[in-house]
């Protein structure tokens, strides 16, 4: 991943390519659900989960999960939480899957990234807490 030509995120070889949007009504029990079900998700080779294969993680935050393209013509992201909601829930999504022990790489909150990847499989899932996680 790189933002103006520099990479600010990467890894090599099998891992987890994550995109993290959040609304508005997101919080601690959230991001709990969320990072200890992206590290056990067992979706690698072999059926193993990221934790079991120390497979590494790539944190995207992306407001755009949360577009809304059902009228009209231009998307409204109204169901997405503001920066300085979202910012502190994506860095704890980042702190508690490191402290699960996964290696985790991270994009730069806010920037115009250009994400690259080889969705080897393809398997593509969307991960929802439920509210009361």
């Amino acid at each position: 991943m790189t933002v103006d030509g520099a990479v600010v995120g990467a890894f090599d070889g099998e891992g987890l390519v994550v995109l993290v949007g959040v609304t508005p009504g997101d919080g601690p029990a959230q991001v709990e659900y969320l990072a200890r079900k992206i590290a056990d998700l067992r979706v690698l080779r072999g059926e193993r989960s990221a934790a079991e294969a120390g497979a590494p993680v790539l944190v995207v935050s992306q407001f755009t999960l949360y577009g809304d393209a059902r009228k009209g013509r231009r998307p409204t992201w109204n169901a997405a939480a503001p920066g300085p909601v979202a910012e502190p829930l994506v860095d704890a999504v980042v702190a508690d899957l490191r402290a699960r022990g996964l290696t985790v790489a991270t994009g730069v909150f806010g920037a115009d990234m250009a994400v690259e990847l080889v969705n080897d499989g393809p398997v593509t899932l969307l991960l929802e807490s439920a509210p009361d996680a």
